[in-house]
């Protein structure tokens, strides 16, 4: 069954709360897609689907966004800014969520549309039913993630390979040339190198790529990969895929002495921004409502 449209205030605001009030719209999704008690999945959170013209898009990102605006109508959160974290206010901080949103604060946000549907109507700026438009600044979830994650689920499994031994040598760890560059399928992992901590502690680390389209990596597979991590000695394992890990997945990755660091699709696509691998950072902007009111 497929993502069903629906609001994303209430799993905002927990998860603004457990992160003590202030988080940027990725780390948002991530932590609603983590939480079992949100009401959303990780699929929910991160799915595409292609629109009727043919374009690939998240519908979660379509709620998401209309709710930040909802959250800031009612004064839960600050005043939205292009790029900005989102950040609790103290109503948002303390307010009793049993009853959420209220009868009253329900019409604030639904008035809130209409107004903005009516000042859109009169400068005749046509809103798009096709849900691959969003209305509201989606910031954080851009075209050239999906692009991203596309292109990485058709590389080979060697190529693949190579591109997480690229990704963790940005994170700090010195592959090993002797051991660290192994044939896809031999002795269980795909790289092996060494990190340096501020202490000058020297760590071994193991690492794990998995090129899945849509299977979720599950917790016999974090087991294995903590097995095989014994056998090279390594203290500390990196789990890379193209999907996701399930909760159980998690769970197991920090069970006992040997922890191992999971990066999913989405946090692939966050290291790619923040070393700049392979891509060229773009700025642009969007007229805010300023322009489209009537003096």
């Amino acid at each position: 069954m497929g993502y069903k449209r629906t609001s994303v205030t209430k799993a905002i605001v927990q998860a603004l709360r457990s992160i003590g009030g202030i988080a940027s719209r990725e780390k948002l999704h991530t932590l609603i897609a983590d939480d079992e008690n949100s009401g959303f999945s990780y699929k929910d959170v991160f799915e595409k689907v292609t629109s009727r013209n043919g374009n690939q898009y998240t519908p979660f990102n379509f709620d998401f966004n209309f709710s930040v605006r909802e959250l800031s109508v009612i004064e839960y959160i600050e005043p939205v800014h292009r790029g900005a974290s989102l950040v609790l206010t103290e109503l948002g901080r303390t307010a009793d969520l049993t009853h959420f949103p209220s009868a009253e604060q329900q019409a604030k946000m639904t008035a809130y549309w209409e107004n903005k549907k009516q000042r859109r109507a009169q400068k005749q700026v046509e809103v798009a039913s096709d849900d691959t438009v969003d209305p509201v600044d989606d910031d954080d979830i851009t075209d050239w993630r999906i692009q991203l994650l596309q292109q990485l689920k058709q590389f080979s499994p060697a190529k693949f390979e190579s591109f997480a031994r690229m990704l963790v040598s940005q994170m700090g760890v010195t592959i090993d040339k002797n051991r660290g560059i192994v044939q896809s399928g031999d002795h269980g992992i795909d790289g092996y190198g060494y990190f340096e901590s501020n202490e000058f502690r020297t760590i071994r680390v193991a690492i794990q790529a998995k090129r899945y389209t849509d299977t979720a990596v599950s917790e016999p597979e974090i087991d294995k990969f903590k097995g095989v991590m014994d056998g090279f000695n390594a203290e500390y394992g990196i789990f890379i895929t193209t999907t996701y890990f399930t909760p159980k997945a998690k769970a197991k990755a920090v069970q006992g002495n040997r922890t191992v660091t999971l990066v999913d699709g989405q946090r692939i696509a966050d290291l790619v921004a923040q070393y700049e691998l392979y891509v060229q950072p773009v700025q642009s902007y969007t007229l805010d409502d300023y322009y489209f009111e009537q003096d």
